[in-house]
């Protein structure tokens, strides 16, 4: 019996709404034949259907309906929820506003089913209480008149195509696609354990790992599958295997990463761990995503060995990495990092990690996922559909004894409050946000509902970043280009003259297509009493970054022409990766 049929037991007791003997009769039966607890005490007679809904109702805070009173339900929202979700569950979709479905539930505490609900439907659920034997009987009911409203709509259709002209059609010319859901487990094991599939995923694995690729794409068209890899930020196509070894390659990926290889319907997240010469590890994170022709798989490739966590070899300008590592060793405040996908946030973070972790600190970190495992820091992956997601460990990390909170994102206004609360008691908060640059950070926080004078007052300092591709040393060559276009680049006008500008060569065996690695672009905004005034008087996000130019902070945009004029990149990768400012 789980603990919160224990609490509920414990909570009905409590309320003399049932006796210990009538209690435990129902966990008797309920370990005979299963089910719910309050489900058995009212087929048992103890608790009347009613009483128990306004029990659950009054003691979880959840309206409570009389699914006998309700006329009808549209066909429309029936149809949301299937037939089989809505009996394993228990539930019944009664009403749709806008985005938000409104579901009848027995068990209004049970997350894992909410959770599964608002995925299949891409709804935000709204639970009302019921009780269990009327969402059975409505249950039956409406699928049933759905089940008969299909029919009578099929039986229509095809009585339509008599009007159509079907003998102008060739069958013989009309192409099917593949029976997905008829496809055998079995079978795709045998053809995933087959020698030429075998030995081809591990010579993708392996070549990903050669080109220090950072991703590997799998994608399957209707008449033909590629595979890429991202190397330095950029796709570029290495292979075109067969069509028919898709469904194979897909299967090999799935068993090495322990996922349901009989399940093509829902995407699916896993983990490979090769081990390769001389001890070193390499982890491949793998999401598998349903398509109109299969499924694509894209890995993402974690390489610990190669993880840079010496802040001065990341790219920082020096005065900015003055500023960045003034602001993580306060004793307290919130330092962001912002940035698209794959800009490097993540090692930004681990860095500072690394700087901060000391045995006289004590540091959690939230994730999602957990990209890689440092020594002396608690580290805990996310679990949305157990409800452990960040604002629940955020939370649960305040009761213990924290000194340095690392949260993998801020996506919405509760984990936004709590880590602002967090800066303000003492704690030092590391985290992220999706924004384009420094400035733009706060207006994302204000619309979260977070108030200017608790980001001014728990702010310390937010970072914008970029990766861009580094000119080969060895085949770059001088770049002849015209001042007028350094101009357009926004080069400043006191360093055209005299401007040694490379550009990429044509390649050699040291690098790809004339780059070899990337280089962090930086933005780094701290926040002073002048920028927090500019907050508090309402300063837009434009006149945020004028202000904070003027106080000294350097863009992504300047960050990126310092690296043009000493060599490192060239100007169109800097107008590649950077907005003009």
């Amino acid at each position: 019996m789980s603990f919160k049929e224990q609490r509920l037991g414990e909570l009905l007791l409590r309320s003399q709404i049932v006796t210990g003997a009538q209690l435990e009769a129902a966990r008797n039966e309920q370990r005979k034949s299963g089910g719910r607890l309050s489900g058995q005490l009212t087929k048992l007679g103890f608790v009347r259907e009613q009483d128990m809904t306004n029990f659950l109702s009054r003691q979880f805070g959840v309206p409570s309906v009389r699914l006998e009173e309700i006329e009808s339900i549209s066909p429309d929202v029936i149809k949301l929820i299937p037939r089989d979700k809505a009996v394993k569950h228990t539930c019944l979709p009664i009403n749709r506003v806008g985005q938000t479905l409104v579901v009848a539930m027995g068990d209004p505490t049970d997350m894992f089913a909410i959770d599964d609900l608002k995925f299949m439907t891409g709804y935000n659920i709204e639970v009302v209480v019921a009780g269990e034997q009327a969402i059975m009987d409505a249950i039956d009911r409406y699928y049933g008149e759905q089940k008969r409203a299909d029919a009578n709509a099929a039986a229509g259709s095809d009585d339509s195509l008599e009007g159509m002209g079907i003998e102008d059609f060739n069958l013989e010319d009309i192409e099917y696609g593949e029976e997905e859901e008829n496809v055998n487990a079995v079978d795709l094991q045998k053809q995933a354990d087959e020698a030429p599939v075998v030995r081809l995923v591990n010579a993708i694995l392996v070549d990903a790992i050669r080109l220090k690729a950072s991703d590997i794409h799998m994608e399957p068209y209707e008449k033909s599958m590629r595979i890429r890899f991202r190397v330095d930020g950029v796709l570029k196509e290495v292979m075109k295997p067969p069509l028919k070894l898709r469904n194979a390659i897909v299967s090999r990926i799935k068993i090495m990463s322990s996922l349901d290889i009989a399940e093509r319907r829902l995407p699916q997240d896993g983990r490979i761990k090769l081990k390769l010469g001389g001890g070193r590890e390499m982890d491949f994170r793998v999401s598998i995503l349903p398509t109109l022709f299969g499924e694509k798989v894209v890995m993402r490739l974690l390489d610990k060995s190669n993880l840079q966590l010496d802040m001065t070899k990341l790219g920082f300008e020096p005065a900015a990495l003055k500023d960045f590592k003034e602001a993580i060793h306060r004793p307290y405040g919130m330092v962001l990092v912002t940035g698209p996908t794959g800009s490097g946030k993540t090692t930004t973070l681990y860095s500072a990690l690394s700087e901060l972790n000391q045995p006289t600190e004590n540091i959690s970190t939230a994730e999602d996922p957990v990209e890689f495992n440092l020594m002396g820091i608690n580290q805990v992956q996310m679990h949305d559909a157990i409800g452990l997601n960040f604002a629940a460990a955020l939370r649960s990390f305040l009761r213990q004894d924290p000194d340095i909170i690392m949260v993998g994102e801020i996506r919405d206004f509760e984990t936004a409050e709590i880590a602002v609360k967090s800066a303000l008691t003492g704690h030092m908060v590391l985290s992220t946000l999706h924004t384009n640059d420094a400035p733009s950070t706060v207006s994302r926080l204000l619309n979260m509902g977070i108030e200017p004078f608790l980001v001014c007052s728990s702010v310390n300092l937010i970072l914008a970043q970029r990766l861009a591709r580094k000119l080969c040393p060895v085949c770059k060559k001088r770049a002849n280009i015209d001042p007028q276009a350094l101009r357009e680049a926004q080069v400043p006008e006191d360093r055209i003259a005299g401007a040694e500008i490379y550009e990429p060569g044509p390649g050699c065996d040291k690098c790809n297509n004339g780059f070899k690695g990337r280089v962090a672009l930086y933005e780094v905004m701290v926040f002073g009493e002048e920028l927090r005034s500019a907050v508090l008087q309402g300063y837009s996000t434009a006149e945020l970054k004028a202000e904070a130019i003027r106080l000294g902070m350097q863009t992504l945009r300047m960050a990126g022409l310092n690296k043009a004029l000493e060599g490192v990149t060239s100007i169109a990768e800097v107008c590649r990766v950077t907005a003009p400012d």
